[in-house]
């Protein structure tokens, strides 16, 4: 079942919303043998190493979200590249995309038989900006 470039972003858009509220249902976008990349987590196959992945983040991420209205999808072929901000709070420290250093990313999702296949995820995973050391161009910044 090939998906067109609608139902792509259907399933994109119900990524986000399902990860965000940390529901398990958000497994079942996934084929089993999905591949998941994150920077620093590296590569995990099979659907449930996106939970090995969010465990990473266990005892300090309070929260986040996406910003599902700034969105930007875009479909092309069996991939939908999406660019977008979130905003959440890390070990009692807040971020938002375009406001501080983190929460801008860009995910790629590969897609087959209609569910997702592959989800690299590209974002620096310094949410808060705590490596302010390699801040290399100094402190007046846009976001």
């Amino acid at each position: 079942m090939n998906l067109n470039d609608s139902d792509k972003i259907a399933v994109g858009r119900e990524y986000f919303i399902r990860a965000d509220q940390g529901r398990p249902e958000v497994l079942d976008l996934f084929t089993q043998d999905a591949e998941i990349y994150f920077p620093k987590f590296g590569f995990g196959f099979g659907r449930e190493s996106l939970f090995d992945m969010v465990k990473g983040f266990q005892g300090v991420l309070e929260f986040i979200q996406h910003d599902y209205d700034r969105l930007r999808f875009i479909p092309s072929g069996e991939f939908l590249i999406v660019e977008g901000t979130s905003k959440g709070k890390l070990d009692g420290k807040s971020w938002e995309g375009g406001k501080t250093p983190g929460g801008r990313f860009c995910n790629i999702f590969k897609f087959r038989d209609g569910l997702i296949a592959s989800l690299h995820i590209y974002l620096d995973p310094d949410y808060t900006g705590e490596d302010e050391a390699r801040f290399r161009w100094g402190k007046d910044r846009s976001w």
